[in-house]
């Protein structure tokens, strides 16, 4: 089965069909299977582990948008996903992750099926399976840590403290403020 996509060299303006250009043949992907959310927690996270000894969490997230309907009012719609998170970065989010936090979740859709014992109907749920997270908001909303990022290879850093220009636009000069260093010991990985 040929998938691929026929392009032409050299930018033609030509037409495909009446150029004398050999096309050149590119194979297209498979798919994608990438989900991006920014939203708050329903819920504080659920932690378990499997007979195997792996963590898992669930939690869910709610994003909301917002539109004009037919009479022109300004209305909401809010979107409720299930967030399933594994391994290193599963003990991460039950650990600082609370119910109305905001964050950043990177994954991908899985959907899953089990019969009910009750009803013995086969039952179906969509999932998002977390690989990247990371927390939004500010350092009050987290508890004095700031932004932080967990699960990508090279985003798993505590983002840089920020602190006001002085009036006199001074930048060399020292915080007098009581913002206190995050210890190498104090990283959760």
């Amino acid at each position: 089965m040929n998938t691929g996509v026929s392009v032409y060299h050299e930018q033609s303006r030509e037409s495909p069909l009446v150029s004398n250009r050999k096309p050149l043949h590119i194979t297209m992907a498979k798919g994608l299977n990438k989900v991006m959310l920014i939203g708050h927690l329903g819920n504080d996270p659920e932690r378990r582990e499997t007979a195997s000894g792996q963590t898992v969490v669930n939690f869910t997230v709610a994003t909301s948008e917002g539109f004009k309907d037919s009479s022109g009012n300004l209305q909401e719609r809010t979107e409720w996903h299930r967030i399933v998170v594994w391994g290193k970065l599963a003990d991460i989010c039950s650990q600082y992750l609370k119910k109305g936090r905001q964050v950043y979740i990177e994954g991908r859709l899985q959907t899953r099926s089990w019969d009910d014992s009750k009803s013995g109907e086969k039952k179906y749920t969509t999932e998002i399976v977390c690989s990247d997270m990371q927390m939004l908001g500010s350092a009050k909303d987290s508890g004095g840590m700031g932004e932080q990022s967990f699960g990508g290879q090279e985003r798993q850093s505590f983002a840089k403290p920020t602190r006001p220009e002085s009036a006199s636009g001074d930048f060399d000069r020292p915080s007098t403020g009581s913002m206190q260093e995050i210890e190498k010991d104090d990283l959760p990985f």
